[in-house]
């Protein structure tokens, strides 16, 4: 008697997609990358934090490392004899390297003093989501961002 046997899904699931540099791409980063990473089957842990990291990536590039005409890449990479998911976000501008924003002083109770800032913690969140992340030259004149999450997190 002959029996189908089960094929398992390939080990490494692969997506990449242009996406415009615009605040519309950035949104679709997001939403592409949960109808992927769903139809991968990963565990929703994992998932719900890679939605969060393509979100400020995806932004990013279309913030700070928008060139008029340019677009950005996202790019997935599931590992899942690993357990880990690389996000990669790649735009045009290489000269502008992203960095974390320096440490809070606490709370500013003086009168006169400066606002709270509502914006640039992204990277922030980004290492506090993923494992990992660093920036890369992309040739000719790009970066790329790229941000390791494993499954469990790591420290969890």
């Amino acid at each position: 008697m002959n029996r189908a046997t089960p094929q398992a899904g390939p080990a490494v699931a692969v997506f990449t997609q242009l996406l415009s540099s615009t605040r519309r791409g950035a949104r679709l980063a997001r939403l592409l990358t949960v109808t992927e990473l769903l139809s991968w089957e990963v565990p929703r842990d994992l998932a719900e934090r890679a939605e969060l990291v393509v979100a400020e990536l995806a932004a990013n590039a279309v913030l700070h490392g928008h060139v008029p005409g340019r677009c950005f890449r996202l790019a997935l990479t599931h590992d899942r004899a690993a357990d880990r998911l690389v996000v990669e976000v790649t735009d045009a501008r290489g000269e502008s390297k992203p960095r974390l924003p320096a440490p809070d002083a606490g709370p500013d109770t003086d009168v006169g003093a400066e606002p709270l800032r509502t914006g640039g913690h992204g990277l922030t969140l980004v290492t506090a989501l993923a494992d990992h992340w660093e920036c890369v030259p992309h040739p000719p004149g790009g970066k790329t961002v790229r941000a390791v999450l494993t499954y469990p997190a790591a420290g969890a």
